[in-house]
């Protein structure tokens, strides 16, 4: 009779992999940051476009997909759901294919909304590295985005 191993999650999905690694890790962030976001209605991607666009002013799709690093579906399906949220609005670029995106005064209330959860959830992963930690998490990430965008 073989003898079973308990087995807990890390042991078990141990990859060399830097992208099962990174896309694992990734899902578990952006998990806890929609759980604090959820409570003022609005996802992480969602909240890191809208202040985007509050930084920016304004900002067309190329820009957004490449500052983001999403593809055109996503990102086209996400403005969508923003612009029908009325947090967004879009505008003809001077080529009339470009669309320019800015946020609405709702999409201003809605960051504003959204701001104290997002920063709750920025704590709670700032209390679990310590600062040195989440300094060094911060210049890791800024090194794998550079790496990954010039491989």
């Amino acid at each position: 009779m073989p003898v079973e191993r308990q087995q807990t999650a890390d042991s078990l999905f141990a990859f060399r992999c830097a992208c099962q690694n990174l896309r694992r890790a990734t899902r578990i962030v952006t998990r806890v940051y929609d759980q604090e976001l959820r409570k003022a209605g609005i996802e992480i991607t969602q909240f890191g476009l809208l202040t985007a666009l509050a930084a920016v002013g304004e900002a067309n799709q190329k820009r957004l997909s490449a500052g983001f690093a999403l593809d055109s579906t996503t990102l086209t399906r996400t403005l969508g759901l923003m612009r029908k949220r009325g947090w967004i609005e879009v505008r003809r670029g001077t080529d009339k294919r470009e669309r320019l995106f800015r946020l609405t005064a709702a999409g201003n209330r809605q960051v504003a909304a959204a701001q104290r959860h997002w920063e709750r959830a920025e704590r709670r992963f700032e209390k679990k590295l310590g600062r040195d930690g989440w300094e060094s998490m911060q210049k890791m990430v800024a090194r794998i985005t550079k790496a990954g965008t010039a491989a």
